[in-house]
């Protein structure tokens, strides 16, 4: 596996470094708390990782990666309010910890120092990220209200949640190779490829999630498992199943909805899970995702051992258990 930890740093630093002011507090403390909170950090460290897959220093793609973390962020936070979420990270949210209000405004700030970021680039560089980078803003805006409507919607096709966890999650998995490649000079077909290498695979580890919350192990998961079947979460396992089920099993199904036992309602759905193999049509759905993947950056024209890493990284998601 590739070592993360240099580019990690670098995001850390660059994090820390941004020049917010200090007045007035509940603008920008807001900030600096949700920043330290911490994360995986994934999405800005494919865009160093591109970078330097196109032969130059990833150093110099670090302002696109900022930016693209830094509306992550603001993503969250807003995402916090609407969910009525109280922790993030295992540390209280921002509208939780101040108010809903200061939550929105705070959020507001932090997007447009994302647009603060790339325009430290040269015009030309900074034109062609603001183009990918607005794109990918609003798709992730429609994943996400997509992914509201869905709770309240009767019926969601396959194809449907697909589009939603693609916009939602996958596109700013793509937007940061993208723009971590045109900083560094890539084609326009080199940088076309690794933008749907990047959705692929991020549709391909969103699916793994839904199939980790179900059948994943719980002392590495960090999470309740099954918590999708308790807040009766329209994934593509239930959504499969009630499209595979015969009448009896919808009926089963629709009733385990309305069940307030969390343990019955668990067990009986995942045993009608097992009895149409929901989790190897799920593991099939995301194995051709993956492979979408490799055959997308298989037509990267720079050699094998510049893809190494990203492929390397890739493996590593595709194989993880929590």
């Amino acid at each position: 596996m590739i070592d993360l930890l240099p580019y990690q740093q670098s995001i850390e630093n660059a994090l820390t470094n941004i020049p917010f002011s200090s007045q007035p507090s509940n603008l920008y403390d807001p900030l600096n708390y949700f920043l330290k909170i911490g994360g995986k950090r994934m999405r800005p460290i494919l865009a160093l990782m591109a970078c330097e897959m196109f032969g130059q220093k990833y150093e110099q793609a670090l302002n696109a990666a900022i930016a693209v973390e830094i509306f992550h962020n603001f993503s969250l936070i807003h995402d916090d309010i609407m969910d009525k979420a109280p922790l993030r990270r295992g540390q209280e949210t921002v509208h939780k910890k101040w108010n809903d209000n200061i939550a929105i405004l705070s959020g507001d700030v932090l997007l447009v120092k994302a647009y603060q970021e790339i325009e430290k680039y040269e015009a030309e560089t900074a034109l062609a990220l603001l183009k990918i980078f607005n794109r990918t803003a609003v798709e992730v805006c429609e994943g996400q209200q997509y992914d509201m409507d869905f709770e309240t919607e009767q019926y969601v096709s396959v194809e449907q949640y697909i589009e939603m966890i693609k916009n939602k999650t996958a596109v700013l998995l793509g937007c940061s190779l993208e723009m971590g490649s045109i900083v560094a000079g890539a084609t326009i077909d080199d940088y076309q490829n690794i933008y749907e290498f990047g959705v692929n695979l991020g549709i391909a580890f969103q699916l793994q999630d839904d199939l980790l919350d179900v059948y994943g192990d719980q002392s590495k998961f960090g999470k309740q498992i099954a918590g999708d079947i308790i807040a009766n979460k329209k994934t593509f396992l239930w959504l499969t199943a009630l499209k595979d089920a015969s009448a009896e099993q919808k009926l089963e199904l629709n009733s385990l909805l309305k069940e307030t036992n969390p343990s019955t309602k668990i067990d009986g759905v995942i045993a009608i899970y097992n009895q149409l193999q929901i989790k190897e049509k799920t593991q099939k759905k995301m194995h051709q995702y993956y492979h979408a993947a490799l055959e997308n950056i298989n037509r990267i024209s720079v050699s094998e051992a510049a893809k190494k890493p990203l492929l390397s990284l890739g493996e590593f998601l595709m194989q993880r258990d929590h």
